[in-house]
C-alpha cells in the first residue's frame, strides 16, 4: 500500500505540475526546471522524471525502506497540495487586470 500510494502521488504530482505550468506558474524545483528548459515537451520531461522517481521508490520498497517511502509520501502529498495552490493563485493572478 505504501508503494501504491507513492506511485499515485508521483502521478498526481506530474499532473498538477502540468496544470500549474499551464496556468503560467514556473517550476520551483531546480532539477525539474532544468529538465523543462530543454528541447523536450514538458510532458516528456516530467514523465522521465516521474519514471525515475517510481524506479527509486520501487528500489526503496524492495530494500525494506518503508519508513523512507512513508516520509516521501508525506512530502509529495504536500507537493501536490502546493501545486494546486500555485495553480489557483497563478490562475487568479492571470485573470486580474
Amino acid at each position: 500500500m505504501i508503494l501504491f500510494t507513492f506511485i499515485c502521488l508521483q502521478a498526481l504530482d506530474g499532473l498538477t505540475t502540468l496544470f500549474f505550468l499551464h496556468h503560467g506558474v514556473s517550476e520551483a524545483n531546480p532539477l525539474i526546471r532544468a529538465a523543462l528548459a530543454g528541447p523536450a515537451d514538458p510532458r516528456t520531461a516530467l514523465a522521465v522524471a516521474k519514471i525515475l522517481a517510481v524506479t527509486l521508490g520501487v528500489v526503496a520498497w524492495r530494500s525494506g525502506r518503508k519508513r523512507l517511502l512513508r516520509k516521501m509520501n508525506v512530502l509529495f502529498a504536500l507537493c501536490v497540495a502546493w501545486n494546486l495552490v500555485a495553480a489557483w493563485v497563478g490562475g487568479a493572478a492571470g485573470t486580474v487586470g
